[in-house]
């Protein structure tokens, strides 16, 4: 009995009509003469009336009403007497949104998968072994939490026991565990193996990966795709389509009856339901990708999009320098040099002293004790490693000390650290910022999905940003621009839409005035994930490639869904004009038409592959995040 309660409560017109029904049948047989046509007549003239109120509502907020529609066969098929068809008409448009809740709730399933496992509480160690259970928003950097199996990884953290296997498929899509190892990092809403572990908390829950996922699904989940405006292009000429072929019918025939019949079939439920499903399908599907698109519009948007503007500093670019050489002089081998410069450079903040240390550390190389050090701010730092007088720092720093340097100035796009030992040259140690390993298998397949610009926007210098953008094949660059010349520059582009994708602060306001901002959050900023309209939750640059397809795929069948509807209801409409479908008969084939492009549009849900000879988002290898446990 509750179970129909609910029913009940949550389609209250579905249920009256349904009474109503009941009731006219009742009448039908002990009621007085036409009374159960008066009845149920008055009850479709009501939900016609509220109908076109609301019709009247949504042409003065500048959509087209296709509504119109349904309230004129109501209207038609109460004049002639076909009050049964009439009733299964309000029953059409009644059921219909009952139809679009259930699939709406099949297409939001991933949403509400990440909402659901939003964990509330962590297991914090207390002293020794004590386990205390605390709410998560208590959980502080540097806490030491218990994650037992089968658990939801509460903050953002660090291993600190053994080898262990999580499963990332909310986050990343990859179906396969990965395996973690002690002092490795550890996401937030990824899943604990088999085992109960030990990690340390690195951020907070507000600003984990999981809650920054769970905070903007929940937006992407409450925004309306504006398929609205999809349907309304067809909305005028499909209405003015049926009441040309009704106006047909009844003048070939004579027969206002006809008139009526051909309306019943061209209720448009499929522009009006179908299409907004498949699209809510596209932001969930796209979800389970580790992509979050805020709006069906953006998902439109993706579909069309012919220029790419990059940043390029932590987009193109992991974007922190890292050791791609290391050049000894005479006397000296490359573990050495990089053990001497590394022990001394632990003592400095710099970042490329932080990316000396970090190489050094790859390596196996242990650090020299050091007696003393002494840094020279933004020049280089003088230490005593092992007995040995080291010189750390840039060109100018070594030369100062009258030591010569005998290497050449490192080439476009990488810097280099100088050292010198004992007051002797002893090499080199370049650095640069490395481009994504998938980037330029990623920008080599936008062409095949429509793109047909790319541009480079950084605030760096020409000849560095010039060189990542050769080797990356991108056609266009624009360097040292700040903030507003890359608003500038995205204002300015004619072939549109124009997609922006970047991650620093500085590339926020250039990610609001884009047609499409895509921010790569992973490890980007909060205000550049609040600014875009899509925001990649992974670090994985070919997330891009599977924006844009699924973008396609749900627009494609969104157009299908709504061609397929409108198909079938002129064919319907053609029978009806001979006199070969009969009212009642045609209301009940039109909801068989409603189900049908729902079930289409439901299919925005599923991965299809391209095209023969089109671009595949499965052949661009994705970066070596994680190791896949093997099995």
């Amino acid at each position: 009995m509750s179970w129909i309660t609910i029913r009940v409560r949550r389609y209250p017109v579905v249920a009256v009509t349904l009474g109503v029904g009941l009731v006219g049948l009742l009448l039908e047989v002990v009621g007085p003469a036409d009374s159960a046509r008066w009845v149920i007549s008055a009850y479709a003239l009501v939900i016609a009336a509220v109908d076109a109120w609301s019709m009247v509502k949504k042409l003065l907020k500048g959509h087209a009403g296709l509504d119109v529609l349904a309230v004129a066969a109501i209207l038609a098929t109460v004049a002639v007497a076909e009050y049964w068809a009439s009733l299964v008409i309000v029953l059409m448009l009644s059921g219909g949104e009952a139809l679009e809740q259930y699939a709406g709730y099949r297409a939001r399933r991933e949403l509400r998968a990440l909402l659901d496992r939003a964990p509330q509480s962590a297991h914090r160690l207390v002293g020794g072994d004590v386990v205390a259970d605390v709410p998560i928003d208590e959980v502080g950097v540097g806490d030491r939490l218990v994650v037992h199996p089968g658990e939801v990884v509460p903050v953002d953290g660090i291993l600190l026991s053994g080898a262990a296997a999580f499963d990332e498929s909310q986050l990343t899509g990859e179906s396969l565990p990965v395996e973690r190892r002690s002092g490795d990092a550890l996401l937030s809403g990824s899943v604990n193996g088999e085992r109960a572990v030990t990690m340390e908390a690195t951020a907070i829950a507000a600003e984990s990966q999981y809650q920054r996922v769970v905070q903007l699904v929940r937006e992407a989940s409450e925004s309306r795709a504006p398929l609205v405006r999809l349907a309304d292009r067809y909305a005028v000429p499909f209405t003015l389509v049926s009441f040309a072929i009704a106006g047909f019918a009844w003048y070939i025939s004579g027969d206002p009856s006809r008139f009526a019949e051909v309306l019943v079939v061209a209720t448009p439920c499929p522009l009006l339901i179908a299409a907004p499903v498949a699209f809510i399908s596209g932001i969930s599907r796209a979800a389970k990708s580790g992509i979050i698109v805020k709006g069906g519009g953006t998902l439109e948007q993706l579909s069309r999009v012919r220029t790419v503007a990059f940043d390029k500093t932590g987009t193109l670019t992991h974007g922190t320098p890292e050791v791609t050489a290391v050049r000894p002089a005479t006397g000296f081998t490359g573990d050495d040099l990089l053990s001497l410069a590394a022990s001394a450079e632990q003592y400095s903040g710099h970042v490329l002293a932080a990316a000396v240390v970090t190489a050094a550390a790859a390596r196996g190389l242990p650090p020299v004790p050091v007696t003393s050090a002494d840094e020279t701010t933004a020049s280089g730092v003088s230490a005593i490693v092992g007995g040995r007088d080291v010189c750390v720092g840039k060109r100018s720093f070594i030369e100062s000390a009258g030591i010569p340097i005998g290497s050449p100035a490192p080439e476009s796009g990488q810097m280099a650290i100088y050292v010198a030992v004992d007051g002797r040259y002893a090499g080199d140690v370049i650095l640069a910022d490395r481009i994504r390993d998938n980037a330029k298998a990623t920008l080599d397949q936008l062409e095949g999905l429509g793109v047909r610009h790319t541009i480079m926007l950084t605030g760096d210098l020409e000849a560095t940003a010039r060189h990542i953008a050769a080797d990356l094949g991108i056609t266009e660059v624009r360097a040292q621009c700040l903030p507003e010349g890359k608003v500038d520059a995205v204002k300015a582009v004619t072939d549109r839409p124009v997609m922006m994708v970047g991650d620093g602060v500085n590339d926020a306001p250039v990610l609001a005035v884009a047609d499409i901002g895509v921010a790569m959050g992973a490890k980007g900023s909060t205000s550049a994930s609040e600014s875009a309209d899509v925001v990649i939750m992974l670090d994985d640059f070919s997330r891009i490639l599977r924006a844009i397809t699924i973008g396609r795929q749900t627009t494609t069948v969104a157009l299908q869904a709504i061609w397929l509807g409108i198909a079938l209801s002129v064919g319907l409409m053609i029978v009806a004009t001979f006199g070969l479908l009969p009212a009642i008969v045609g209301a009940a084939l039109q909801e068989v038409v409603d189900l049908f492009t729902i079930l289409y549009a439901l299919r925005a849900l599923t991965e299809r592959r391209g095209r023969r000879g089109g671009p595949s988002v499965s052949s661009v290898p994705a970066p070596g995040h994680a190791r896949t446990v093997a099995r």
